[in-house]
């Protein structure tokens, strides 16, 4: 027995697949109809996402790795990238992969190449002085390269409209 999945509000934009191609509205389920257009995120079905939700969960991510707590009794905010960057070698290994994954997502949204490259080079930044023992773990507090990367996607994606 299937069980009814929660529906996400509606929102306004193109539908985007996993690999940052637009879907037509016309390919996508309708009322019990067989699919031409069939998506799946991890093995579960799904409806495509659109370009603003796959920017907020982008956004999610980032705040989660660079700004999710705060040292008490300070501003200094630092995510779980700081945490998990203090494993040494493998928790830089990580991180670097997260970071990318991000860069992997907003190339999927359509950010042309210049921005990407921009995206690369502070994960590239974060990812080299970040495996530096102590002096790169508070680095990775300070440089926030996961935020940098989602404002620069925000004000690419704000120029589009």
């Amino acid at each position: 027995m299937r069980t009814q999945q929660m529906r996400r509000p509606a929102a306004a934009g193109p539908i985007i697949d996993q690999d940052g191609r637009e879907v037509r509205p016309e390919t996508l389920r309708q009322n019990g109809d067989a699919p031409q257009f069939e998506f799946h995120a991890f093995g579960f079905g799904a409806e495509p996402l659109t370009r603003e939700q796959r920017f907020a969960r982008l956004n999610a991510l980032g705040n989660l790795l660079d700004m999710a707590f705060v040292v008490p009794g300070t501003n200094v905010r630092y995510g779980i990238d700081g945490l998990i960057g203090l494993i040494p070698i493998v928790g830089d290994i990580i991180t670097t992969a997260l970071a990318l994954w991000i860069v992997r997502e907003a190339r999927a949204i359509g950010a042309p190449r210049y921005l990407v490259a921009r995206m690369l080079a502070n994960v590239a930044i974060d990812g080299v002085v970040g495996a530096v023992p102590v002096v790169g773990d508070a680095f990775d507090v300070a440089f926030k390269a996961n935020i940098r990367n989602i404002r620069l996607l925000r004000r690419w994606m704000d120029k589009q409209r």
